[in-house]
C-alpha cells in the first residue's frame, strides 16, 4: 500500500474500524498494562481529571510504503493551571549541538551510526504525583 492510499485517523472511533490500527491499539494498552502504567481507581474530591487524546500517525518507508503504524495516547495537559495541578514540566529532548558533536565524531572515527526507536519509553520514567485521566 502506498502513500497516498493512507489517511491518519483523526479520532479512536474512526481508528478501531481498521484491523491495522486496532492491533496497534491492543499493543498499546498491553504495554500500559505490563508496565503497570495505570490503575483504575475512584476520583478523590479534591482532584481534578485531565482528560486525554489517542494520537495515530502513519510511518512510511522511503518508497511511500507503510513502514508501520504508530500511537499515543496524550493527556490534555493544556488544561491544567501551573502551581495548581502541576508544579514544572520536564521533557528530555537532544539538542542539536549534541547531535552534531555525535555525528563529527563518527565521522572522524569511522563509527558505523544505527538508528534506535524505542517502543514506549516514556513508560519507564516514575511520576512522583498522580495523573488522573477520564477514560473514555
Amino acid at each position: 500500500m502506498f502513500l497516498s492510499s493512507h489517511v491518519n485517523p483523526n479520532t479512536y472511533s474512526k481508528a478501531v474500524k481498521h484491523d491495522c490500527w486496532r492491533k496497534v491499539i491492543q499493543c498499546e494498552i498491553s504495554a500500559f498494562e505490563s508496565n503497570q502504567t495505570w490503575e483504575t481507581t475512584l476520583l478523590p474530591k479534591e482532584k481534578i481529571v485531565i482528560g486525554y487524546k489517542w494520537i495515530f500517525k502513519i510511518k512510511y518507508k522511503a518508497n511511500g510504503t507503510v513502514e508501520r503504524y504508530k500511537i499515543r495516547i496524550v493527556a490534555k495537559g493544556y488544561t491544567q493551571t501551573k502551581g495548581i495541578d502541576y508544579l514544572d514540566t520536564f521533557s528530555p529532548v537532544a539538542k542539536m549541538t549534541t547531535i552534531r558533536l555525535l555525528l563529527s565524531l563518527s565521522s572522524i572515527y569511522n563509527w558505523e551510526l544505527k538508528q534506535l526507536d524505542i517502543n514506549n519509553a516514556f513508560l519507564h520514567q516514575k511520576l512522583k504525583e498522580d495523573v488522573l485521566i477520564q477514560p473514555n
